[in-house]
């Protein structure tokens, strides 16, 4: 896990690129803080950044940028490949020979051979760029389900790529302006929808994608996308298929030169990957977890005795709404974009770190995979009303307009902006996980952008063409693809990286979707995630009957007392409530974030 940046270019800013080079290098030094690499081109129209967290091989010969022999091919790497040792056999069968035993030196090998195709044989995260110096092109790369994030800003001749947004706002080379798409779609929603970004210019790569730049032009291209085309499959089989698939993610995820932690919650998601952790793993297995002073919001006495069921060796961080507080203001200088999450991860990886681990698992994804959230039945309820209402459609829209107008809810507020819309599942999952409506959106983006027009209220396209997947899919795609990909693993990057820490994610794993991909929503997607439970036997009673409880910080009782004076900021909203904490939060994030951008 590191970090990654680089420069293409054409331009006259060639004399400079080792100034803009150096900038981007020590802005990403805390992703990694064991080694750092830079590599310019012998022609001056490419430059390589990279910050290394040495995972695979801790030798010298990990090194990055890395080249091929002949020096053809430069490669900056961020991620992990967990089939690196399969891959590399096969390419010894045919010839190669290592230098290292990095998996990095096997992505290099692969492309020398067989190109961009590369990415269908790689099993893992990643973000990287590869240089060829004699057709003179670059491919920049991002993982199937966009683990790892990678933005690019492209003007003219000349193309800047990170592993992070403000990389790119060291070099210089663009004036720093909002993007009104972004800041509509944060406020929205709470999080950034790739590929737009905060900042105008500035794109996220798709995940799934791949960039081909030559000569100051670029093409990107989709290679993988999630397909949910449904299979006859018994209950027996489903179970029998998820439970290999997830043994072998999870074998998979502990592919390291170091030892790997798991960050444990005490819910099914986070206790499944300790389970499955104990049968693959023949080392002591080290769990990490946050407590609370607050008894409502406390999961530590459970985590505890998760540790103590499965013999891990267990640390736990307490969490005071003082200790927050300070902890709060460092939060806000690791910000890359704003977010409504973030902060328990930043808080979790932190005590993780300082614990020796530099890998850790996490949880995370199970909820989207197998049907956890409240939005597999919700949502298909609301696109049944609101098509019922929709056969009065004026009628319809006039009772849309009088609840997002005069609701007293947050919710009521965004019911009725979803009444507007046709009834569409990305209309009612936007509704259903939004944090303002249309209308108050546009109100607060005015602070920001007075002179910029106000977006519409646009139609979604439909997510799927195909007829053969269930609603409760098209709500599994969307949790994938927005909720996860733009707020949660974006967030756990940002924040483990803070602290020179890799999150690994066993349950967001290409081979293990594509392995349970075909089981009918109706088997895979059942209330309450019964199809994981019944694939983990080893999950003790007493967590799976639990209640279901997201993991959240006492955040309401916090902003209104010991943290209020940071909340302040935020009081006067032109009658827009903001009673519900993940407003005033997400207002106030956004709030210090431009302040840090602007400094």
């Amino acid at each position: 896990m590191c970090g990654i940046a680089g420069i293409l270019t054409n331009s006259q800013n060639q004399n400079n690129l080792e100034t803009f080079i150096g900038r981007m290098q020590k802005s990403l030094r805390h992703r990694g803080p064991d080694d750092q690499g830079i590599y310019i081109s012998p022609k001056q129209q490419a430059a390589f950044v990279h910050t290394r967290l040495a995972i695979l091989d801790l030798t010298p010969t990990g090194h990055q940028p890395m080249s091929t022999a002949d020096q053809r091919y430069w490669i900056t790497f961020n991620g992990e490949i967990y089939n690196y040792r399969e891959l590399r056999c096969f390419l010894e069968a045919q010839g190669e020979q290592f230098h290292s035993q990095t998996d990095t030196e096997v992505i290099l090998k692969l492309y020398q051979r067989i190109g961009v195709d590369c990415v269908d044989h790689l099993r893992g995260m990643f973000a990287f760029a590869i240089w060829d110096d004699l057709e003179q092109t670059c491919v920049i790369v991002r993982d199937p389900l966009g683990i790892k994030p990678l933005y690019y800003w492209h003007s003219d001749s000349t193309l800047v790529f990170a592993s992070e947004l403000r990389a790119i706002l060291t070099t210089g080379l663009l004036s720093i302006s909002l993007n009104s798409k972004g800041l509509y779609g944060y406020l929205v929603s709470g999080s950034v929808p790739e590929p737009d970004t905060m900042i105008e210019g500035i794109y996220c790569l798709p995940a799934g994608h791949w960039l081909r730049w030559q000569s100051g032009n670029f093409i990107h291209n989709s290679y993988w996308k999630i397909d949910f085309t449904p299979e006859t499959t018994s209950l027996s089989e489903a179970k029998e298929k998820v439970r290999s698939a997830l043994l072998d993610s999870v074998q998979h995820h502990f592919v390291s030169d170091v030892p790997v932690g798991i960050f444990l919650s005490g819910g099914i998601d986070s206790t499944s990957v300790v389970a499955l952790a104990r049968k693959t793993q023949s080392s002591q297995l080290r769990t990490y977890s946050i407590a609370f002073a607050e008894p409502e919001w406390n999961e530590g006495e459970i985590a505890r005795k998760v540790a103590d069921h499965f013999e891990t060796k267990h640390t736990e961080y307490k969490i005071t709404a003082s200790l927050g507080r300070e902890l709060f203001t460092q939060f806000l200088d690791t910000l890359d974009q704003p977010s409504i999450d973030g902060f328990n991860t930043f808080c979790i990886s932190q005590v993780t770190r300082q614990d020796g681990i530099k890998v850790a698992l996490s949880g995370l994804g199970g909820d989207e995979l197998f049907g956890g959230y409240p939005s597999f039945h919700k949502i298909p309820y609301m696109v049944s009303l609101s098509q019922k209402l929709h056969t009065f459609s004026p009628l319809c829209k006039s009772l849309g307009k009088t609840l997002e107008s005069w609701g007293k809810s947050p919710y009521i507020k965004r019911l009725g902006d979803f009444l507007q819309q046709p009834p569409t599942v990305t209309a009612a999952y936007r509704s259903f996980r939004g944090i303002f409506s249309h209308q108050e959106a546009c109100t607060l983006a005015l602070q920001y952008l007075p002179e910029l027009p106000l977006p519409t209220r646009q139609v979604p396209p439909p997510i799927f063409q195909s007829q053969t997947f269930s609603l409760e899919d098209e709500v599994s795609w969307l949790e994938l693809s927005c909720y996860m990909r733009n707020q949660l693993l974006r967030d756990s990057d940002v924040m483990s990286m803070a602290w020179g820490l890799e999150l690994r994610i066993p349950l967001v794993d290409r081979v293990l979707l594509e392995a349970i991909a075909s089981i009918p929503s109706s088997i895979r997607l059942a209330s309450g995630k019964q199809l994981l439970i019944q694939a983990v036997p080893e999950l003790p009673s007493w967590v799976v009957n639990r209640p279901k409880q997201g993991f959240f910080f006492p955040f309401q009782k916090w902003i209104t007392g010991e943290w209020s004076d940071y909340f302040r900021v935020v009081d006067s909203q032109n009658n827009i409530s903001l009673e519900a904490w993940y407003r005033r939060w997400s207002l106030t994030i956004l709030y210090y974030w431009w302040e840090r951008i602007t400094a």
